[in-house]
């Protein structure tokens, strides 16, 4: 089993910290995992890419992946670049920060694969105060996904952030986990 995840978001909201997060998860349930960010010299708000390659066998492979079996989106604006839809398959899992239902993203965007949509930025900002959604994501795709338990994820995230930071980040994950629909 190999799964590869490709993260869209603009410098600054956390994509490369989701995809540590999620690799950190990943190996403290016995896989094997990599977390590589992709970007250049992009400042704040520029878009970036994160990827993820989650498996049960050592992972030889490493660059960005082409032909992800998960894409996660956390800046909803980003739906207008090609490259989001780069490479998805029919099996792909699309999970994207929205207010808009899975349905009318599928239709939008003329998918086949499963899509999930979560109003992570409305979590992010009364739950953390800031619109950084990232840990919400991580939420996410933990309920459309499931190779990774939520608790697991539960834990990396409230060491990552500590005492102040962590309960309120621990908060919106399991909130979005909840709220997150899939078609």
């Amino acid at each position: 089993m190999l799964v590869e995840v490709r993260w869209h978001g603009r410098g600054g909201q956390g994509a490369v910290t989701a995809a540590e997060l999620l690799a950190h998860a990943a190996i403290d349930e016995g896989l094997y995992a990599q977390a590589m960010p992709s970007f250049g010299a992009e400042r704040r708000g520029a878009p970036v890419q994160a990827f993820n390659r989650l498996s049960d066998k050592p992972i030889r492979t490493r660059g960005s992946i082409k032909s992800p079996d998960v894409i996660v989106v956390i800046d909803e604006t980003l739906l207008k670049l090609s490259e989001v839809v780069e490479g998805i398959k029919p099996e792909t899992s699309f999970i994207v920060c929205t207010s808009r239902p899975p349905a009318e993203l599928k239709k939008m965007l003329s998918l086949e694969c499963k899509v999930a949509s979560i109003n992570a930025l409305k979590i992010a900002r009364e739950i953390l105060k800031v619109p950084i959604t990232n840990t919400s994501m991580l939420g996410a795709f933990a309920k459309v996904v499931g190779i990774v338990k939520l608790d697991t994820l539960l834990n990396k995230v409230e060491e990552r952030f500590g005492p102040k930071l962590g309960p309120r980040n621990v908060e919106a994950v399991k909130r979005a986990y909840e709220e997150t629909e899939v078609v």
